[in-house]
């Protein structure tokens, strides 16, 4: 997986090779061509392009204003974030699943391809009520049950997919692969999204039809994406969980195994589960990860779906306001992946993770001097979003990459899905507890939130002083 040296600096340009059928899945322990590399790198950043295409349609404010034409209670909207949080609960069960496939590839096609083709179920839903056979309120069961089975599968395949990348990926280029791949689906959206609301509210047949055709439009490039992972050199994940210590997907390949040692190494395939789960409790690395990702989560949405709240309700503002506001925070993420990917790759992600943090906790309290007036509107708020924009894109990138740095190659995906279950577990029990506190005005209602949420995030870093970031050469 590292010590590949790829160039990354030039424009991913995506074009690909004409094969008639994709590679079989090799062995980690195979040394991958340098051209393969960067087909595969190319081939992910294009998956990353048009999956951003696709979870416009699928999530964030399109999907909130298509509930809100339809009448959804704040329940449901409750219900809405919290689903994708909470599946993550799901992500053991599908490392589990992967580790007995032979392919990341088709495991891939099975869920996350199931789950963005149940969309079309939505899009027909949505021609079912122009013409009368269901009626609003049976259309917004219908969008959460989407959300929830769809969410279920993303699950499922999602520690596997994390795991393809991390064999895939050069470990000292992660940060600026990263970086620029996520740039890639950061500009895609900052493009998108302007267009896709205008084509939902000038559409001539209204805006639930709208919503209906970019829908539409979406699913079709999240299944071209998909099938851009065709492109990327497949792993079998069952030869990944056969070796240990520094295996990789660069190292030298190993000797034939001999015939009378064929047992062990079926054994080694198949790990009994008690041999798993010792083998986590152990890595006190992965376990301070752990408690760190887990109380960040919990900090972080104690506040976090309220912001936009706070502006819309307590401040009153215009929903044109605070869409300008998200869109300069869309922009600030752009531009601060790539040089948050390079910074990196030379002094780590640790450093990154404290120093930032830190700004990051006290970005909540921020809000608390906030005030209706011109300079609050035209100056300090598109500051704060900026800010905003700029610090996740480090956190964002730098906690995936300490990730894959941390969990070992063996069982690899389980470590993952661990880490995404303890994290959407927190994050939801995060939401609920914020949900309660701004309830109750005693509490100090949601600047007693942001309050409590930036000591919390504080808090959740010290366990980063602990953790020890492995070599990135």
């Amino acid at each position: 997986m590292d010590s590949v040296q790829i160039e990354t600096t030039a424009p991913l340009i995506l074009e690909f090779p004409q094969i008639a059928s994709p590679p079989p899945p090799i062995s980690p322990n195979s040394r991958i061509p340098k051209d393969t590399i960067r087909t595969s790198l190319k081939a992910s950043t294009a998956d990353s392009v048009l999956a951003a295409v696709y979870s416009l349609g699928t999530g964030g404010i399109l999907l909130c204003n298509f509930l809100v034409e339809l009448g959804a209670s704040p329940v449901v909207f409750g219900m809405l974030s919290s689903i994708p949080m909470l599946v993550n609960l799901i992500q053991p069960l599908g490392a589990y699943l992967s580790e007995r496939c032979t392919s990341r590839f088709q495991y891939s096609l099975r869920t996350h391809g199931i789950g963005r083709l149940l969309w079309l179920i939505l899009v027909i839903g949505i021609a079912s009520v122009s013409w009368g056979v269901i009626n609003t309120h049976q259309l917004v069961i219908l969008t959460l049950l989407i959300v929830l089975f769809s969410n279920l599968l993303g699950g499922l395949g999602s520690a596997s997919w994390l795991s393809w990348v991390a064999m895939i990926v050069p470990r000292r280029l992660r940060g600026r692969y990263f970086g620029t791949r996520n740039s890639a689906a950061s500009l895609t959206n900052l493009v998108c999204v302007p267009m896709a609301g205008l084509v939902v509210s000038h559409w001539y047949g209204g805006s639930l039809q709208g919503y209906g055709v970019v829908l539409l439009v979406g699913i079709v490039f999240g299944i071209v994406g998909l099938g851009c992972q065709y492109f990327q050199v497949d792993m079998n994940p069952q030869l990944q969980n056969t070796y240990y210590g520094k295996s990789s997907a660069t190292s030298e390949i190993q000797s034939e195994v001999a015939k009378d040692k064929a047992s062990e190494v079926v054994q080694s395939i198949h790990p009994p589960q008690d041999q798993v789960t010792n083998s986590i409790w152990k890595n006190s690395n992965f376990l301070i990860f752990l408690l760190y990702f887990s109380f960040w989560a919990l900090a972080v949405n104690l506040s976090a779906p309220f912001f936009n709240l706070y502006m819309l309700d307590t401040l009153d503002l215009d929903v044109s306001y605070v869409t300008i506001y998200n869109s300069l925070q869309a922009g600030a993420n752009l531009l601060m992946l790539i040089l948050w990917g390079k910074l990196a790759d030379k002094i780590g992600n640790r450093p990154i993770l404290i120093c930032i943090g830190i700004l990051v906790a006290v970005t909540p309290l921020l809000w608390l001097g906030i005030s209706v007036n011109r300079l609050g509107i035209w100056l300090w708020l598109p500051l704060l979003h900026i800010l905003l924009g700029g610090t996740w894109a480090a956190i964002d990138l730098c906690s995936n990459n300490i990730q894959l740095s941390i969990a070992p190659i063996k069982n690899q995906s389980i470590y993952f899905a661990i880490a995404a279950a303890v994290a959407g577990g927190s994050g939801a029990l995060g939401t609920i507890i914020g949900s309660f506190i701004v309830q109750f005005s005693q509490f100090g209602g949601l600047l007693g939130l942001f309050a409590l949420s930036g000591l919390l995030r504080l808090a959740a870093i010290v366990p980063l002083m602990f953790l020890q970031e492995p070599s990135r050469g």
